[in-house]
């Protein structure tokens, strides 16, 4: 459990990051959360300087939602770094406003590690991450014991022992499984929940873009969303959700990736021909779920892995 009792107690050191994970074990899933401070500058300089981009202002890059499944060691995980190194560097998908290069170049200069020339990226940190997905082979079942030493003073000949099989990793694959959203329904108590933010920026006052995680677990299942909620002010709304279900009973996981967007203006009319006021259309417009049945879908990917066994 999360060792933080206190609103004073110091800042856990990196190899003391374990003590400041809260951990739940259902079935044979292990779920575990971490919530921390935004980082502070010299590990700020060294994630800028691995990923080559300068990024948010507000970055939590301790923070972490994790799954594992024990018997098999695979686990998808969820954090900042992992999900900044998937947005586009190369400029082609950059949104552009009336001042996104002087934008670009006050950024550059606060940016320590980064090349004195300003480098193209996607500064609105629209990431397409659905999670880290590791997979490490169950060797259960084969014999680690080494066999008893021979008395007999006469060498023998080693015995040729048939190679162990090695049970395949378990991934992630296309799959027609849809998230059974008739049990999510129902008024399960939940055991364990949380919600941690990955990232933040205000793309210098042109909108909001923030990455965060949350999920819930009840006895028999649970489910994890990580949302990035984009808005360009008079440019464009995008919301990219990963959902994440877990079935403890049959052990199967089920990713759900969507990709929604729609012009700025698009939306804002839709709010008031809902007969929203002016005012509530502003507030409406900073909250992704009051937008987002007004986004087109523009990619939507399923994929499951069957872990029992």
């Amino acid at each position: 459990m999360n060792h933080i009792t206190a609103l004073d107690e110091p800042y856990p050191s990196p190899s003391s990051l374990s003590q400041a994970t809260t951990t739940h074990t259902q079935g044979a899933f292990l779920i575990a959360s971490r919530k921390l401070p935004i980082l502070k500058a010299g590990p700020i300089d060294a994630m800028s300087a691995r990923l080559g981009i300068p990024i948010p202002e507000m970055i939590f890059g301790d923070n972490l939602v994790s799954i594992t499944h024990l018997p098999t060691g695979w686990s998808i995980s969820f954090t900042a770094e992992a999900a900044l190194d998937e947005v586009d560097k190369t400029g082609e998908k950059m949104l552009r406003v009336a001042y996104a290069g002087e934008w670009s170049s006050s950024r550059e200069k606060t940016s320590a590690g980064i090349s004195e020339v300003v480098k193209p990226y996607d500064w609105s940190y629209s990431t397409t991450y659905k999670g880290t997905e590791s997979s490490t082979p169950s060797n259960q079942g084969t014999s680690t014991s080494m066999p008893p030493p021979s008395t007999s003073q006469t060498p023998r000949r080693p015995q040729l022992e048939p190679e162990p099989q090695q049970t395949p990793p378990k991934t992630l694959h296309p799959s027609p499984s849809q998230i059974p959203l008739a049990l999510l329904q129902r008024r399960d108590p939940i055991l364990f929940n949380d919600e941690v933010v990955l990232y933040e920026s205000e793309l210098d006052d042109n909108g909001i873009s923030i990455l965060s995680v949350k999920f819930r677990v009840m006895p028999q299942r649970m489910l994890l969303l990580s949302r990035l909620f984009m808005r360009l002010d008079n440019v464009l709304l995008r919301v990219r959700d990963t959902r994440v279900y877990v079935d403890f009973d049959k052990q199967q996981v089920i990713r759900e990736y969507t990709a929604r967007e729609e012009k700025f203006e698009t939306v804002r009319q839709g709010l008031l021909m809902q007969g929203l006021m002016p005012g509530d259309v502003t507030i409406a417009l900073r909250d992704a779920n009051q937008v987002v049945g007004l986004l087109k879908v523009v990619e939507q990917v399923v994929d499951s892995v069957e872990l029992a066994g």
